[in-house]
């Protein structure tokens, strides 16, 4: 029988609402596969929609939301060793796992089986990194292969890191899979521009909901402004509106074009995820939840 279930697509497809609507139905439990959500105090820029968790007066429980400190790094090591401490945990209560989130390098760290490595520091590198330009870190990393992370690219020291992991790991291989999982995949995905307005639209919601003021409080807090801008998309960008950089119609044009191109790069991930192997299987984001919610019973059904 499948031991797990995996609710994927890009941003503002609703995965949230389906995943725990068919956690609620299976019995199950959600394991966040978010590399945001991670982080207590950054909610509505992440999307963490909490509200979706309350089904019929039940909690659905969840995992690997709000563990970590704004400030901290936590990075896809992490989050694959402690999904491998929530996994057998949810299986002994007698749950069904159910993963959902947008992190394709999250997703593929449980879904394609390999154990990775933590990377140390590697000083000398770190060295000769700092005299090149963004530019040249880039274009560095473009020739390693593809990226671990899709916002590696925006920021200096993101970048020098990638690439110290890249480093790494052509020299020291994970060569066996050391995680084995028999996964249910399920897709959200809508025609590109239907997604585009989809996108524009929560994003002046999240900002009538209060998205700004959350940045406030961050940056009130004692987070620098360069340590929320790290996180980039809407941390990055109302950030900079905050501390005067950008001005309002600025900031917004600039974080709705970033969004947009940051759900092409999902979907992108999405398909060389499936060229390597893992199954998903697709559904039309225009049908309702209740035919969604179907068109997984089926396949969970048979798969069982």
């Amino acid at each position: 029988m499948p031991d797990l279930v995996t609710i994927l697509g890009p941003t503002a497809t609703g995965k949230t609402q389906l995943a725990t609507r068919l956690a609620f139905e299976l019995d199950g439990e959600i394991i966040s596969a978010d590399s945001r959500q991670v982080y207590r105090g950054m909610d509505i820029g992440t999307g963490k929609d909490l509200e979706d968790y309350q089904i019929k007066g039940n909690k659905i429980p969840y995992h690997l939301i709000d563990i970590v400190e704004p400030g901290t790094e936590y990075n896809v090591f992490v989050f694959q060793r402690d999904f491998l401490k929530v996994f057998p945990e949810i299986l002994k209560r007698n749950h069904l796992p159910v993963v959902c989130g947008g992190s394709g390098m999250y997703l593929e760290a449980v879904l394609g089986g390999y154990r990775l490595q933590e990377v140390p520091e590697n000083k000398i590198l770190r060295e000769e990194l700092f005299t090149l330009s963004q530019e040249e870190l880039v274009e560095k990393l473009s020739a390693m292969g593809s990226l671990h992370n899709t916002t590696d690219i925006t920021d200096r020291e993101r970048t020098i890191r990638a690439i110290e992991i890249k480093s790494f790991e052509q020299l020291h291989p994970v060569k066996e899979k050391s995680l084995k999982v028999n996964a249910i995949n399920f897709g959200i995905q809508f025609d590109r521009t239907v997604l585009r307005q989809r996108i524009t639209k929560r994003l002046q919601q999240r900002i009538n909901q209060g998205m700004l003021k959350e940045v406030e409080n961050l940056l009130n807090s004692g987070l620098k402004p360069e340590q929320l801008m790290y996180y980039g998309l809407e941390y990055r960008y109302l950030t900079q509106f905050i501390i005067g950089e950008l001005d309002y119609g600025e900031m917004f044009t600039k974080l709705n074009t970033a969004i947009h191109q940051f759900a092409k790069r999902q979907v992108t991930w999405f398909r060389r995820m499936e060229k390597r192997g893992i199954r998903i299987h697709w559904i039309d984001g225009e049908r309702s939840l209740e035919d969604k919610l179907e068109f997984c019973r089926k396949v969970y059904a048979h798969s069982s």
